[in-house]
C-alpha cells in the first residue's frame, strides 16, 4: 500500500510540473521533452536529390542535428550514416516554450530508400525510411486532404489512416488548408500530429495555409510590441520547410514544387490573389512539366451556401484555362464538390453564363469544346456545411456530397490522371480520368460510381 501511494504521488507531482492540460494524455505533453518528437517530413529543394526534416524537443536540446544513410536489410547500415547539422529556434506556444528543430539531407540519390533519425546526441528518435523521388517523370500516386480543421484526434485519425492503408506508397500527402481549428492552439497540432503519426515522418507533406492557420498570436514577439493582427501561425515556417521560390512576403506558403513530371503549385488564398497571379503567370508559362496542379484553400467555385470568391475568379482562373492547368484541389467549404472541365465563361456564380450547354457529352465523356480545368472541393474532418443551392443550368459540379469525410487517391501515370475520391471507410464516391491529347484538350472520361449523392434529409 505504501508504495502504491508514492506512485500514485510521484504521478500526480509529474503531471503538475508538466503543466499537462486535461483531456490531453501524458504521452502527448505538450511540453515536449529532450526526445524529439512531432517529427515531419517535407521537400524544400529537390525532390530526387533531398529531403528535409523538422521536429520538437524541450528547450533543454540546444544542439541538434539529423543523421541518414543508405536504407539496409539488417542494421549494418547505420556504420555508414552522416551527420547534417539542425536549425534551432525557439517557439513559445500557448502551453509552454519549446525548441522546433530542422534540417536538410541533400546530395541524395533518385529512387533510393533511405533510412534517416534526428536528435542531439543522446536522444534519439526512431530510424525512419524515406524514399527519393524519381529524376524524371514515373508513375506515382499521391493522397489530397480537405480541412481537417476540428476534433482531429477523435475523427481526422480513422480517415488519414485509411488513406494510407488505400494509398501506402503513394509519394507525398497535399492538405489544402485549414490543417487545425485555432492556428496558436497547441494542443490541436498534437492531435494533428497524433493522427498522422509516424506517416509524417515517412511521408512528405506538402501544405498550403487555410484561413485558420491564421490567428491573433499574444506570443509573438512582434504582438508585444504592438497591437496584435491576425497572422500566418509563426510555426508554420517553423514546422514546414517548403521551397521559398515564391514571393518573398508569402515565404514558404505560396511555392512551387517539380517531382516527377508534375508541377505542384501552392497559393495563398488568404492574401491578396492580384500580385500572386503575376508570379503564379510566370510559373505556369515557364513550365517544362507534363502535368500542372494547384492547390489553394478558398474554392474558385464555392459548393456551401453563402460562399464565394470572386476575386480568385477574376485573377487566376484566367491563368487556369490560358496555360491549361489541369487540377484544382481546394478545401474550405466543409462539402464536396468536382467540376467537369470549367473555363472562364462557362460558370460564374450569380451570373447568366451557359454551363453544360457548353460541353461535348457522349456516354459517360464529357469535355468543354474550349478545354479547361477540373476544380475539386473537399473535407476530410467532422465538421460539415450544406451544400450551396444553383440555379438550373449553372451548378458546375458533376458531383456533390454533404456530411462525407473524404480523401483522394490521385494516380499520375504517363499520360493519364486517374483521380478517386473515397469515403472515411475506404468506398469510392467519385471517379475520374484524364487523358493528355497532343494537340487537343484533355480527354475526361468519368467514372462516377453507381450510387446516389450523399445530401442531408
Amino acid at each position: 500500500m505504501r508504495l502504491d501511494s508514492r506512485v500514485l504521488l510521484t504521478t500526480f507531482a509529474v503531471l503538475i510540473f508538466c503543466g499537462c492540460n486535461a483531456g490531453v494524455s501524458f504521452a502527448e505533453n505538450p511540453c515536449a521533452s529532450p526526445t524529439p518528437s512531432r517529427v515531419m517530413v517535407t521537400w524544400k529543394e529537390d525532390p530526387a536529390s533531398s529531403f528535409s526534416v523538422t521536429w520538437r524537443t524541450d528547450t533543454s536540446v540546444t544542439k541538434s542535428m539529423a543523421e541518414v544513410a543508405e536504407a539496409g536489410d539488417g542494421p549494418l547500415f547505420v556504420k555508414d550514416s552522416r551527420s547534417v547539422d539542425a536549425v534551432t529556434t525557439p517557439l513559445l506556444t500557448d502551453q509552454c516554450k519549446v525548441h522546433m528543430h530542422a534540417a536538410t539531407f541533400r546530395g541524395l540519390k533518385p529512387k533510393t530508400k533511405y533510412a534517416y533519425r534526428v536528435g542531439d546526441g543522446e536522444h534519439w528518435s526512431e530510424w525512419f525510411h524515406f524514399t527519393t523521388a524519381a529524376n524524371e517523370a514515373e508513375p506515382f500516386q499521391f493522397v489530397y486532404v480537405g480541412d481537417a480543421q476540428n476534433d482531429i484526434k477523435s475523427h481526422w485519425s480513422r480517415l488519414i489512416r485509411q488513406a494510407y492503408s488505400d494509398a501506402p506508397r503513394a509519394l507525398f500527402l497535399l492538405h489544402a488548408g485549414d490543417l487545425i481549428d485555432h492556428a496558436n492552439a497547441d494542443k490541436e497540432w498534437g492531435e494533428w500530429f497524433y493522427a498522422g503519426g509516424w506517416v509524417f515522418g515517412q511521408i512528405p507533406s506538402i501544405a498550403i495555409p487555410g484561413n485558420h492557420e491564421y490567428g491573433f498570436d499574444e506570443f509573438s514577439p512582434t504582438d508585444a510590441e504592438h497591437p496584435p493582427k491576425r497572422q500566418l501561425s509563426r510555426r508554420w515556417q517553423q514546422r514546414f520547410e517548403f521551397p521559398e521560390n515564391g514571393p518573398d512576403y508569402l515565404k514558404e506558403s505560396c511555392y512551387y514544387i517539380d517531382v516527377q513530371g508534375v508541377r505542384i503549385i501552392g497559393l495563398n488564398s488568404n492574401e491578396d490573389p492580384e500580385p500572386q497571379a503575376k508570379w503564379l503567370k510566370k510559373v505556369l508559362k515557364d513550365n517544362p512539366q507534363q502535368w500542372t496542379i494547384v492547390t489553394h484553400h478558398h474554392p474558385i467555385h464555392s459548393t456551401s451556401r453563402g460562399r464565394d470568391n470572386p476575386q480568385l475568379r477574376e485573377h487566376w482562373q484566367p491563368l487556369y484555362d490560358k496555360y491549361h492547368v489541369d487540377l484544382v484541389l481546394q478545401g474550405h467549404d466543409h462539402t464536396y464538390g468536382r467540376t467537369s472541365q470549367v473555363a472562364v465563361g462557362h460558370t460564374h456564380h450569380g451570373h447568366d453564363h451557359e454551363h453544360h450547354d457548353e460541353n461535348v457529352t457522349t456516354g459517360l465523356q464529357g469535355q468543354s469544346k474550349k478545354g479547361g480545368t477540373v476544380y475539386a472541393v473537399s473535407v476530410s474532418g467532422p465538421k460539415q456545411y450544406p451544400l450551396k443551392e444553383y440555379d438550373k443550368g449553372k451548378n458546375p459540379f458533376v458531383r456533390r456530397a454533404e456530411d462525407t469525410q473524404l480523401y483522394q487517391v490521385i494516380t499520375i501515370d504517363g499520360d493519364t490522371l486517374r483521380y478517386e475520391a473515397r469515403t472515411a471507410i475506404g468506398d469510392l464516391y467519385d471517379a475520374f480520368e484524364l487523358k493528355k491529347r497532343p494537340g487537343e484538350i484533355n480527354e475526361l472520361i468519368e467514372h462516377i460510381p453507381d450510387r446516389p449523392e450523399n445530401r442531408r434529409k
